[in-house]
């Protein structure tokens, strides 16, 4: 087959730059180059997460100081309005379209991706999330609520889907030895998208606001240009190994020994027919439905438990406080909440790459036997006034939250096999989406029927706890009930051979010199882990000073 074509869409004669068969690696490629590029994608991304900081500015969008109200203004009228300011129930629509579009473009076009392969679906990826952020500040510009909804929220979140999805079967192929830990490496960006986004935002809000413009639309611009930019990176810097490849010295463990990994695949058109993927649904949905429900609540939970404590003042409960004593518990929530980010992010790599050692069944067993344990305590923590303890728990249920997104890839490449796991993740990332409405419903809802009954403000999430630990005996029970397929789920030899023949008569030379088994963290690879590692780092940096408020 010809590859002196060098086009975008590929033609009978030759392979388009984007197409998969044009990205199959080389002899003496390093497979350390793959996750930076994973990582350029994910951080962008991530900032979904982040957006919240966006809804404060655009309450009083037209107002500038204060926000201009409309007592008859509805959901519907908020749409289309050009004289009243947007209410942040209104715009926090944008994040429920996010998670909801991310869960379903995953599940519709994850089938595509692995035909496609994760450079074009990249591409895809940053054309659309960086697009509907452009066209999100043409709504700012404009004062239509209905163009940010359909710009940032659906092709986005169409973005976001593609995006989240493109690198997961990628990594689990060329790191077949780590496979929780190359998905971490990657999940982990998604984590930590917000870390680095909303603290930028910030800055270039500041720096555009003027007396007639709280500087968004232009922050959108600026943004959107400088995600475009790590995206296409990232997208161009994806490789897939040749069919069959193994890293040098590494055979596959004995099946024996490991009874939930198999070396046989699964079609996509069967994986949802099994009662393992629907298992495998209900242990994603629970775990994050108890972990997202906290995760949207955390500033005003800790400010609501803990009140007057939180300024030496234990005596004060939350509606005794001023507004200046509620403005200064704000600022220390808002540490709270980076620190959630932090624990969010570093258990997405470490859980992933400890389930390599435990297995991702036994990993699970740990998500839930330990988060049962800190949700049923949480409320004696906040009792007893220990606000170290309840941090420290509610840090590690954020880190088991983010452990079970990394996780979860490699757990489907151990019961289908990795020939179409990408688009099995998608799939199964519809149990986001619900998750998404589940646990913050569950929390929100529940709270404000404990305060319109006139429980204490510090006493309104006891229940709520008790829920959230239920939530995760449901997922412990779907966990256990999670066992190896039967044979007559498998693909046979043949079909497997056929299907990956397209990739193998694009494969030039020998297999045998790949990735960090002969060559080591070269110079390129330094380069690239340097280029997504300085971004993380400033980050942390951050938000460990907003943190260190909280302990101040």
């Amino acid at each position: 087959m010809s590859t002196s074509t060098d086009t975008f869409t590929g033609s009978p004669g030759g392979i388009g730059i984007l197409d998969r068969e044009r990205i199959v690696a080389k002899p003496g490629f390093n497979r350390w180059l793959v996750p930076p590029a994973a990582l350029a994608i994910h951080l962008c991304i991530g900032m979904a997460y982040g957006f919240s900081v966006f809804w404060l500015p655009l309450s009083r969008a037209i107002g500038i100081d204060q926000p201009v109200a409309c007592a008859d203004l509805t959901l519907v009228s908020s749409l289309f309005t050009t004289s009243c300011d947007w209410r942040v129930a209104d715009l926090g629509w944008i994040y429920t379209l996010f998670f909801v579009l991310l869960g379903c473009s995953a599940a519709i076009w994850g089938g595509w991706l692995e035909r496609a392969g994760p450079r074009k679906a990249g591409v895809v990826s940053a054309l659309c999330w960086c697009g509907g952020m452009v066209i999100a500040a043409f709504g700012v510009m404009t004062h239509q609520l209905w163009v940010m909804w359909l710009g940032a929220g659906v092709i986005g979140g169409i973005g976001l889907g593609l995006g989240y999805i493109s690198p997961v079967s990628t990594l689990i192929k060329w790191f077949p030895d780590r496979r929780g830990m190359a998905t971490g490496m990657a999940i982990m960006g998604f984590g930590g998208g917000a870390m680095i986004g909303a603290p930028l935002a910030d800055m270039l809000m500041n720096t555009f606001k003027t007396s007639t413009s709280v500087g968004v639309w232009q922050t959108f611009l600026v943004m959107a240009a400088i995600y475009f930019v790590f995206m296409m990176c990232g997208a161009f810097g994806y490789r897939i190994p040749p069919a069959g490849w193994r890293p040098e010295g590494w055979t596959p463990p004995a099946a024996a020994q490991t009874g939930m990994i198999t070396t046989r695949h699964v079609h996509l058109r069967d994986a949802h027919k099994t009662k393992q993927f629907w298992l495998i649904w209900a242990v994603l949905c629970l775990n994050v439905s108890a972990g997202i429900g906290v995760l949207g609540m955390a500033s005003p939970m800790l400010q609501e438990i803990f009140g007057g404590r939180l300024l030496g003042q234990p005596e004060l409960g939350f509606t005794q406080l001023d507004p200046s004593q509620k403005t200064a518990i704000a600022a220390i929530a808002a540490g709270f909440a980076g620190l959630l980010s932090l624990f969010n992010i570093g258990g997405r790599f470490f859980w992933a790459s400890l389930s390599d050692k435990i297995g991702r069944k036994n990993t699970y067993y740990a998500f839930f036997l330990i988060g049962i344990v800190l949700y049923a305590l949480a409320p004696t923590a906040a009792h007893m006034g220990s606000q170290v303890a309840f941090v420290l728990m509610f840090g590690i249920i954020l880190s088991m939250y983010g452990g079970g997104f990394a996780t979860i890839p490699a757990y489907l490449a151990d019961i289908f096999g990795t020939q179409f796991v990408g688009a099995i993740h998608g799939r199964l990332l519809t149990a986001w989406a619900t998750a998404g409405i589940i646990g913050p419903v569950v929390v929100n809802y529940i709270r404000e029927f404990q305060i319109n009954a006139g429980i204490p403000r510090e006493q309104v999430y006891n229940f709520t706890m008790y829920i959230l630990a239920g939530m995760l005996v449901l997922g412990l029970i779907a966990n256990m009930l999670v066992k190896p397929l039967s044979d007559k789920w498998f693909m046979s030899e043949a079909e497997v051979a056929k299907l990956q023949a397209k990739s193998a008569a694009a494969q030039a030379g020998p297999t045998g010199s790949f990735g960090i088994g002969k060559g080591g963290l070269d110079a390129k690879a330094a380069l690239a882990w340097l280029a997504v590692g300085i971004p993380i780092l400033w980050g942390v940096w951050v938000t460990l000073q907003k943190t260190a408020v909280l302990f101040g």
